[in-house]
């Protein structure tokens, strides 16, 4: 029985190190990606390893399957396969990823009565002594031996990009600047500073971002420097981000996953939370490419805070949806979405539609502009934790995924997502200032949307929210297309007087037809709302402006989008 077990467990494992091998390998060549300007190709590469898990997780399930004809659960046999996987994973690089990949194993093999503790890792098995021969991930450097501008020229030569920096003299002197402007804490004599350095480069999209902390006898000043790379004039230092706040936006659950070859994820997550304190370690696993462990760690999460409450899950505040049914925990910052077995009559989609616009923002260019979503199936609440209006909501709208098993109620598909004031609701309490900054950062969503080739389809306030850093993030998917799908219309004038009072269109409207001035009429009723739209976005009305961003999405055109405010770029600082 033991060598039967041993080999199971090595048969995992060896799945989840050929998914590493893989991962760090499409991981490595996004600096060579970055450096020759492949935007699409970074696109390619990132909608490919979104799913590398998955697939290698398939092929260790058919080797299983095939090798050891397993077709029951013998819990003699599984909890000898978990003892024996412990202890491989005590000298494994990524125990903790190993873990999930372990437990993904398992519940694709069985039913989820079986989800216990016993068979799988619900609790991980690892403590400190996993990851104590772990190597420093950092450099550090002493500014006070060569200069403060000697020190960052020898921190952006060890980066050995191939591709040159235009200016890098003038791109250093502004790097100093703005820490002199922006990090009080680095105020003092070069002696009395230390800066550590991450040994990796993040790459995401159109850049690149060398992070660290500067160690001054004021404390830790965390920082990010952002690199970008001009088709035609090279590199160049983009900005600094030293306040948390900007720091979370690039590590944000609206963006795109990083590319960052760091093979010990652990170790990096524990760096990064001292930089970052009030992003989760699910949040920072998701966003440098684990998003899975991403998953782990979140579940873990939910189950400890269950244990620390006792307030009830209840309907999400705001409009109910047509596809969707949203419920939440008050004193837990997600929501958790699921899909109605039927639609309202005026949505022409199928259950098998909405999985797919999911996925396709899963696997899509975020820009910043369109929340992650975790995706989960067969997850078991206590039931005494949901409301009665909850649970008649349930299974009113979704019986077909709701069921009980003793104490619990199972929902066997459910999406969970950062929680966000919806953007109608937030405009309703919001000042003249407040709804100024909504409806920039609407217009702006928009937009951004529109440059990664998204067109979101239900353009009502309803439809996005409001981060707690007051960001605008739209997050209704089930209409949302590629932008080559749509048909962007000039609304017809009336002329005659039976044109002017018709009740319904009095002209022809194929599917896929948008008349964009109609945003004004069903989005921004509210002439406040609309005023501050028109301010910063009148030309999102016209259909011109639609086509051609269409045509420069058809060109293969990537649009810059940076996850800072642009006043914190250097090209648009005086010297």
């Amino acid at each position: 029985m033991k060598h039967l077990a041993y080999a199971v467990a090595k048969t995992i494992i060896n799945g989840f190190e050929r998914h590493i091998y893989l991962y760090s390998e499409i991981t490595r060549s996004a600096k060579q990606r970055f450096e020759q300007c492949q935007w699409q190709a970074i696109q390619d590469a990132a909608k490919a390893r979104t799913d590398f898990y998955d697939k290698r997780v398939k092929e260790t399930l058919t080797t299983i399957c095939d090798d050891f004809q397993i077709k029951e659960l013998d819990t003699q046999l599984w909890q000898e396969v978990k003892c024996a996987y412990i202890s491989i994973l005590k000298t494994h690089p990524q125990p903790e990823l190993a873990e999930s990949f372990y437990n993904s194993v398992f519940c694709h093999l069985f039913e989820r009565k079986y989800y216990l503790n016993d068979y799988i890792f619900v609790e991980s098995s690892l403590d400190t002594c996993n990851y104590l021969n772990v190597p420093q991930i950092y450099t550090r450097y002493f500014p006070a031996e060569i200069g403060l501008y000697h020190t960052i020229k020898k921190i952006i030569d060890s980066a050995n990009f191939k591709r040159p920096f235009k200016q890098l003299k003038c791109d250093i002197n502004a790097l100093i600047r703005a820490f002199a402007h922006q990090a009080q804490r680095t105020h003092y004599q070069l002696s009395d500073l230390k800066i550590d350095i991450l040994n990796f480069i993040f790459y995401r999209n159109k850049g690149a971002y060398i992070i660290g902390r500067v160690i001054s006898p004021a404390g830790i000043t965390p920082f990010i420097v952002p690199i970008t790379n001009d088709e035609k004039t090279g590199l160049a230092l983009d900005a600094l981000l030293t306040d948390e706040r900007n720091m979370a936006v690039v590590f944000g659950f609206a963006r795109a996953y990083f590319f960052v070859d760091c093979i010990h994820p652990h170790t990096l997550v524990d760096f990064l939370q001292e930089l970052i304190p009030h992003k989760t370690r699910a949040d920072l696993y998701s966003s440098i490419g684990f998003h899975k462990q991403g998953k782990t760690q979140f579940y873990r999460s939910l189950l400890h805070h269950l244990e620390s409450s006792d307030d009830k899950f209840e309907l999400a505040a705001g409009i109910k949806g047509m596809v969707m049914s949203v419920f939440t925990l008050p004193s837990f910052p997600y929501v958790f979405k699921i899909i109605k077995d039927k639609f309202a009559p005026s949505k022409q989609v199928t259950k098998k539609d909405v999985k797919a616009k999911y996925r396709l923002v899963k696997l899509h260019d975020r820009v910043g502009r369109m929340a992650d979503t975790m995706e989960y199936s067969e997850v078991a609440f206590p039931k005494d934790r949901f409301n009665e209006e909850l649970l008649t909501e349930l299974l009113e709208v979704a019986p077909s995924i709701i069921r009980f098993e003793d104490n619990l109620i199972v929902i066997a598909h459910v999406y969970i997502e950062r929680k966000m004031t919806p953007l109608n609701l937030y405009l309703m309490d919001a000042s003249d200032e407040q709804i100024d900054r909504a409806m920039y950062g609407y217009g702006n969503a928009i937009k951004q949307l529109i440059a990664a080739d998204i067109f979101p389809g239900d353009m009502l306030l309803k439809n996005f929210g409001v981060t707690r850093h007051g960001r605008v993030i739209f997050y209704d998917y089930d209409e949302i297309t590629y932008m080559n799908e749509v048909n962007f219309r000039v609304k017809p004038e009336p002329v005659t007087e039976e044109q002017i009072y018709a009740a319904e269109p009095w002209y022809s409207v194929a599917p896929g037809d948008v008349f964009p001035e109609e945003i004004a009429t069903f989005a921004l009723a509210n002439h406040k709302y609309r005023k501050a739209f028109l301010t910063h976005h009148a030309e999102l009305l016209k259909a011109s402006y639609w086509q051609q961003c269409q045509q420069s999405v058809a060109q293969g055109k990537f649009a810059s989008v940076y996850p800072y405010p642009e006043r914190l770029r250097f090209i648009n600082q005086k010297s």
